[in-house]
């Protein structure tokens, strides 16, 4: 079973002149010697290199106290996850799968090996805990594929404690600073080896397109944010991560919109297909967590319930249901990201982000064309809610107002794409649909919840249990909607006096 752990580091060049001395940083009571170990580390990766133009690295590592493979995935600048499994000679299977958005049907091979002799001290606090891992290391680098030739250097690592304030590598960068010790120009020790050993440095996962222009250029460079967006969040699907899941569905739900909102600046014959395939993935994505929040919506509202008025295993079923629900949909997503279908639609999105289908619009102003589409999606959302209000309460006014909600999602991630282009406009309209989601939201939440309560009560009387509890928490939530219906009407009255478009 792989280990995860959050990995914050620095890396600084080195003269071979060794570490200088770091007993004058603020909070380090003492500086442990402990010693050297010698690390020999194989990188593996595709022919093209598409891990490490991504930033990601694997290898299989001897030596040291955490000998054995290492996935290492970026998070921002000097900190990765890394997720370590035990020593084998194949790539374990989860790693493998972490790579799978990145790799696709490619080979992973060894491309690099690091043979690394590491000199490790300990900076310590008054209380005797570790604040960071300071190491002096030689590096011998040999390409193994797609080049040839070795490097060699020294650098010095400075790797924070395991919960450690990041603050405190400030102060050791500033002492190192002192010293006349400077910031590594290369982010990762492979970054340096493949740039100084023959066959060059990995190419960009796609060109750089420079600074949008033209409207065409605004649709597709928010249309690679979320394409770039469901390949980075895949492994923290698969890892079940908090909010990994919440984040990938709507990144495809932001492309379907702007296909869809923008379909007089790229074709809608070429990406309607691929929204298909996108409204696919979100639903596999949805399975589990809409489950997820139902289950919180109603385990929060059963908690408010007084003990005296909680009659029967009310706990233990919403549990059950809950926990059934999980592991089912768990099973079906993890599948669902392991299926040549996920791949296809991958290479889909590579394909048309690389030979986009512009239309004649495309060339356009942004400031011409964007807020067209901005407010043609907000006369949608018109045209919805108001039918939607003028409906009597029940499942017509339920059904116009969820279509409603969806439509404010589509003008908001319009606005989104629009917003570098158009400013404080856009921005106003993404903070108001985004209210406008939420309060609409509340209602269709509540709407789901009471057919959940139907259906648990349901059961549960077969099962000859009392059901009172269950009418009390759908009785709650008809109250829930009933609010947000009697306060609709004067906030949308806000939200169209105040629409920029």
């Amino acid at each position: 079973m792989a280990d995860t752990k959050r990995e914050i580091e620095r890396k600084y060049e080195s003269d071979d002149s060794g570490l200088p001395d770091l007993t004058g940083v603020a909070g380090v009571a003492n500086v442990v010697d402990k010693g050297t170990v010698d690390l020999d580390a194989t990188y593996y990766d595709t022919s093209d290199l598409r891990l490490a133009s991504s930033k990601v690295t694997l290898r299989h590592r001897s030596g040291g106290s955490d000998e054995g493979w290492h996935l290492k995935l970026p998070v921002a600048t000097g900190v990765r996850d890394e997720i370590h499994a035990p020593l084998s000679e194949a790539i374990p299977d989860e790693l493998a799968a972490l790579t799978r958005s990145r790799v696709r049907e490619g080979q992973l091979v060894p491309v690099v090996r690091l043979r690394t002799t590491r000199d490790v001290q300990h900076l310590i606090d008054a209380h005797g805990l570790l604040l960071a891992e300071v190491s002096v290391d030689r590096v011998q680098a040999t390409r193994l594929f797609g080049g040839e030739g070795t490097a060699q250097w020294t650098e010095i690592e400075v790797e924070l404690a395991d919960g450690g304030d990041p603050a405190f590598l400030d102060k050791v960068e500033k002492r190192l600073g002192k010293a006349g010790v400077q910031p590594s120009k290369s982010p990762s020790k492979l970054s340096r080896a493949l740039a100084e050993t023959h066959g060059g440095t990995p190419s960009p996962a796609r060109p750089d397109t420079g600074k949008p222009v033209t409207a065409g250029d605004h649709v597709l460079a928010y249309v690679r944010a979320q394409r770039d967006a469901i390949v980075a969040l895949d492994p923290a699907v698969r890892l079940d991560t908090e909010e990994g899941v919440h984040d990938m569905r709507v990144a495809t739900r932001r492309l379907r919109s702007t296909f869809r909102s923008f379909g007089k600046v790229l074709d809608r014959e070429v990406t309607d297909p691929v929204a298909v395939e996108l409204k696919w993935l979100a639903g596999e994505l949805g399975v589990g967590r809409d489950l997820e929040v139902l289950a919180e919506r109603l385990t929060a509202s059963l908690d408010e319930v007084p003990a005296g008025l909680v009659d029967g295993p009310v706990h233990d079923r919403l549990r059950g249901w809950a926990e059934a629900g999980d592991r089912g949909s768990r099973r079906r997503l993890l599948g669902a990201l392991n299926s040549e279908r996920y791949l296809t639609l991958l290479d889909t999105l590579d394909a048309l982000c690389a030979d986009p289908p512009l239309l004649k619009a495309a060339a356009g102003t942004p400031e011409k064309v964007l807020p067209k589409a901005v407010h043609k999606d907000f006369a949608k959302v018109t045209d919805l809610i108001e039918t939607g209000m003028a409906q009597p309460p029940g499942t017509d006014r339920d059904h116009g107002l969820h279509e409603a909600r969806k439509k404010a999602k589509r003008t908001r991630y319009a606005a989104e794409a629009s917003q570098p282009a158009l400013g404080k406009p856009a921005k106003a309209m993404v903070k108001s649909m985004k209210s406008l989601q939420s309060r609409i939201g509340e209602h269709q939440d509540s709407v789901m919840a009471r057919e959940t309560l139907r259906e648990l009560s349901a059961v549960a009387h077969a099962a000859g249990e009392n059901t009172f509890t269950y009418g009390l928490l759908h009785s709650r939530e008809e109250q829930r909607a009933a609010a947000v219906e009697a306060d609709l009407p004067k906030a949308w009255k806000k939200v169209r006096a105040k629409a920029p478009f």
